[in-house]
């Protein structure tokens, strides 16, 4: 059963290949939770060529922030699109076509920031070469740039074995699912979620539960839907 305030133990040595290096201790996992403080930046498009420039200059904070940080925003329903981008160009700027094509952007496709900030910036260019009219939205409809700092805070929960997953994870909040799956992809070197990282220490034993879990795209879903599909994984996997 997981454990409160435990410290990180030793745990037991499985037996070895005489010629295999033993593992090192894995440490507990630690459950954490997080919420996102918005910060503003100054900056704001009420066109779409203003918006274009803005994204070219913008902080690649505010890039990640529109794509992802939303998903903690208390929703009544699900949203048409999933990034801040389509939702304003659909509803302020009532050009359907283009928030149908930065809609369907999915940013686990690309290798990096900066890779999805170049292919928002080339629909927005294509767009603009199509249209020959330059809306401009209502004042307070302004595209309003963002960025977010995860402010984390520690449950006090360990899990010393993998198995524990299998209780922990339905229960967990959506903030904590949050921090370990989605950004941990940004936080981690290996960009993969904490629960993959963590099972990697392990050594080989748990590559097929790594390989599902890594496999999983967490966009289009609502985190509790992505809390769902990551415990039918785990739960799969350890027949619990």
């Amino acid at each position: 059963m997981p454990k409160k305030d435990s410290k990180p133990g030793q745990k037991e040595e499985q037996a070895l290949p005489s010629n295999a290096a033993p593992l090192p201790p894995v440490q507990d996992f630690a459950v954490k939770d997080c919420s996102l403080l918005t910060l503003t930046t100054g900056r704001y498009a009420q066109n779409l060529r203003e918006l274009n420039a803005h994204l070219r200059e913008a902080h690649r904070g505010c890039i990640y922030h529109h794509f992802w940080g939303n998903r903690l925003r208390p929703r009544l329903e699900r949203p048409d699109f999933q990034n801040d981008l389509a939702v304003w160009t659909r509803n302020a700027l009532h050009d359907h076509p283009l928030s149908e094509r930065l809609g369907i952007i999915n940013p686990t496709r690309f290798p990096d920031l900066e890779a999805l900030r170049r292919e928002v910036i080339d629909i927005i260019e294509e767009r603009l070469e199509e249209s020959e009219t330059m809306p401009w939205v209502q004042s307070g409809q302004e595209f309003f740039f963002l960025r977010s700092q995860t402010v984390v805070f520690d449950t006090r929960l360990r899990l010393q074995e993998p198995r524990e997953l299998c209780d922990i994870v339905p229960q967990m909040p959506v903030g904590s699912l949050y921090y370990h799956f989605i950004d941990a992809r940004r936080r981690l070197p290996e960009s993969v979620d904490d629960f993959s990282s963590w099972l990697g220490g392990f050594g080989e034993e748990y590559r097929e539960l790594i390989h599902s879990l890594v496999n999983l795209d967490p966009y289009f879903v609502t985190l509790r839907e992505l809390r769902e599909r990551v415990a039918d994984v785990i739960n799969k996997y350890f027949h619990c």
